[in-house]
């Protein structure tokens, strides 16, 4: 049984509605907060959580039920609560589908995952304990070491929730790395990819055939020294460790789907009048004819696009950086995150983005141009490298081998061509040189490359690129 229920309701669970859930696990049940009230959490008898409860979501943005859970969700606006139970007691899971089950009755809903869903009645939990602090002080970690944090998540995609959001953080201020361990046939938000960072910082991903294996790398792993790690193979030596890798991540069948993958820095000047998120938009209507469906500080997107509301949120974290995640409709699968810091040179936005297309969708690549253009012209773009690449279409990650990005287009911005000794940007060593963007007095370029994603010569050419730019 899954270790995370959430209902889907489309009214507001009220208090009381929120006591009935409670009282899942009988009226002598000990309830605590924590978070600032965000959670709330039953206990057993020394005060250790059992079930921990989120603050209800009202989630005014549509398909991320589907998206995330494959869940039929309410019309929106419905509401998203959550609550997980403590790992390896069998009377947390129950108690968890218990007040989910009491929550979407009282006030109309369903619960996820439908096998997840108990009965009304009070779960016996007399002499039930969990494990002590702190492993349990953290309700989003299951296993805690000297080197790493695990959590266990049983979804059908890994996602960024408030829930793991918090087990990055906790751990980031430990200084442990984070492994975040999956089913097999679980796929990964392009939200926690980007977020995993390095190593010891790992997606597990369980397999009837290795064990466990790197869900992006495939390397078979083992749990030894307080943490999974590689296996070494028999042959292996200091010099080449020849790890092995797992036959489930080399299974790769070619669907034909794609991605148009952009990642672009833009730098704006610290004004009050600033609004973020406008370049992001900017491409995406360019790219796909309409806005961006929706954002939040976490999966799920819970919020309309707004620009106005995004940097109002921005602005009050600031100095302290700011993540957002923004995701597009159903008919243009698309996912972007975006981190925002202020630095001496200005307020700097940092977009990762994503479209996905199917085998007989045609990429927008005419658009491209015209796109950079307008973030070159209007929105301070410092630089951009656009790529295609073999992948799903939903933009998801699946625990397979996905081929690199091959690079389409490159962008460098206005003033790092003003920059630029001499006309070293204007003229360069590829076949193709840069396309002028903008004013002929103030240029931004745009440089073509292959973009095929059967010849990496892609990345070849744009490696040459960058050292020509770079003096070397």
């Amino acid at each position: 049984m899954t270790k995370d229920v959430i209902a889907l309701t489309s009214k507001m669970p009220d208090p009381w509605a929120v006591l009935a859930g409670l009282l899942s696990g009988g009226p002598d049940k000990l309830v605590g907060p924590r978070g600032e009230g965000a959670v709330i959490q039953l206990c057993d008898p020394e005060g250790r959580p059992l079930v921990s409860v989120e603050a209800p979501l009202l989630v005014s943005v549509e398909g991320e039920a589907e998206r995330l859970l494959g869940a039929t969700a309410p019309p929106v606006p419905y509401w998203w609560t959550e609550a997980r139970a403590t790992t390896g007691v069998a009377e947390a899971e129950q108690l968890a589908g218990t007040f989910a089950t009491r929550l979407a009755s009282l006030v109309g809903g369903s619960a996820w995952p439908p096998d997840a869903a108990g009965s009304l009645a009070v779960v016996k939990t007399d002499g039930v304990s969990v494990a002590p602090e702190p492993a349990a002080a953290q309700p989003a970690i299951d296993v805690l070491t000297e080197r790493v944090a695990v959590v266990i998540q049983d979804r059908p995609v890994v996602a960024m929730t408030a829930w793991l959001s918090d087990a990055f953080r906790a751990a980031a201020e430990a200084g442990l790395g984070l492994q975040v361990v999956s089913p097999a046939g679980a796929t990964l938000s392009p939200a926690v990819r980007d977020a995993l960072g390095g190593w010891p910082s790992r997606w597990i991903v369980q397999d009837e055939r290795d064990g466990y294996y790197d869900g992006l790398t495939g390397a078979v792993l083992r749990w030894q020294d307080g943490m999974f790690a590689p296996v070494a193979s028999p042959d292996a030596t200091e010099d080449d460790p020849r790890t092995p890798v797992a036959a489930t991540f080399q299974e790769v069948h070619d669907t034909g789907e794609r991605q148009l993958a952009l990642t672009f820095r833009m730098v704006h000047p610290a004004d009050d009048r600033l609004v973020l998120g406008g370049g992001l938009e900017t491409v995406w209507r360019e790219l796909t004819g309409a806005p961006p469906a929706g954002w939040g500080t976490s999966e799920p997107a819970t919020l309309p696009w707004s620009p106005r509301r995004l940097t109002d949120v921005a602005h009050e974290r600031a100095p302290e950086p700011t993540w957002f995640v923004v995701v597009g409709n159903r008919d243009r699968p698309a996912l972007a995150t975006v981190r925002i810091t202020r630095t001496e040179a200005g307020v700097e936005e940092h977009v990762t983005l994503a479209f996905g297309y199917g085998s007989g969708e045609e990429l927008p690549l005419d658009a491209l141009p015209s796109a950079a253009e307008a973030l070159a012209t209007r929105h301070h773009l410092q630089s951009m490298l656009v790529q295609v690449r073999k992948a799903r279409r939903d933009v998801a990650v699946p625990p397979r081998f996905e081929g690199p990005g091959v690079p389409l287009a490159f962008v460098l911005g206005a003033e790092e061509v003003r920059t630029m000794p001499g006309d070293r940007a204007r003229r360069t060593p590829l076949a193709e040189q840069p396309v002028t963007l903008g004013p002929r007095t103030r240029p931004a370029l745009y440089y073509p490359l292959p973009g095929d994603p059967s010849d990496l010569s892609g990345w070849q050419e744009y490696e040459r690129l960058m050292r020509h730019l770079k003096g070397a």
